[in-house]
């Protein structure tokens, strides 16, 4: 049997800006954006490529045996491209603030790319929320 990750909750103080940002700024695609009920809306976006969406929740009852999270308490969420320098100008072209491409060196983290698998780079939501790009290789990162 299959178990596949599917959607991630995001917490978000402001939906409208979130969705802007993750839409227009990081360049994921809107799934969903709906009120479910009265007071509940969701909106679920995916990145291109991937088949696991990010969910922003508004008005949404916790889920049994699970905890809300505040804004900004999401750290290290990680997604993978083929060529991170690309994908650092293109989200620094959209005006979205990334930090430098980093490898884990002998010194710990040292400016510029790595080898395989050993590059990376990281941005924040408005919230806080902060991910993590990694490069890694086609054969790999496109499953």
């Amino acid at each position: 049997m299959n178990w596949t990750l599917e959607v991630v909750p995001v917490p978000a103080t402001d939906l409208d800006r979130s969705k802007e940002f993750y839409a227009d700024k990081v360049g994921f695609k809107v799934d969903l954006d709906d009120e479910v009920a009265p007071g509940m809306r969701i909106i679920q976006l995916t990145p291109p490529g991937s088949r696991c969406s990010v969910a922003l929740l508004s008005g949404m009852p916790t889920a049994p045996g699970s905890k809300n999270m505040a804004p900004g308490t999401l750290h290290g969420l990680q997604l993978c491209v083929t060529d991170i320098e690309s994908a650092r100008a293109q989200l620094l072209d959209r005006g979205v603030e990334v930090g430098p491409v980093q490898h884990v060196g002998a010194a710990g983290w040292e400016d510029g790319k790595g080898e395989t698998w050993n590059s990376f780079m990281t941005f924040a939501d408005p919230d806080g929320n902060t991910w993590v790009v990694q490069e890694a290789p086609s054969e790999l990162s496109e499953r």
